[in-house]
């Protein structure tokens, strides 16, 4: 499994590249900033009804956030 830097490192690639804020897509998910900020830092591990939250208004399939970079 994955270790919760790497999720974070991928929700926050994904999110750029969508031109969002952490607040953008904190407030669409329905999440506050500090969460959402914990999670990409990798200080918190969400739950992944959370993760597929992020993943569907990222418009990546959940797969993708939870895939290591090689």
């Amino acid at each position: 499994m994955n270790d919760n830097r790497e999720i974070g490192r991928n929700i926050t690639r994904y999110r750029r590249s969508k031109k969002l804020t952490q607040a953008e897509l904190a407030k669409t998910i329905g999440m506050s900033k500090g969460y959402l900020a914990a999670i990409e830092e990798g200080r918190e591990r969400p739950r992944i009804k959370t993760l597929a939250r992020i993943a569907e208004c990222l418009d990546v399939e959940l797969e993708v956030l939870l895939r290591e970079k090689y």
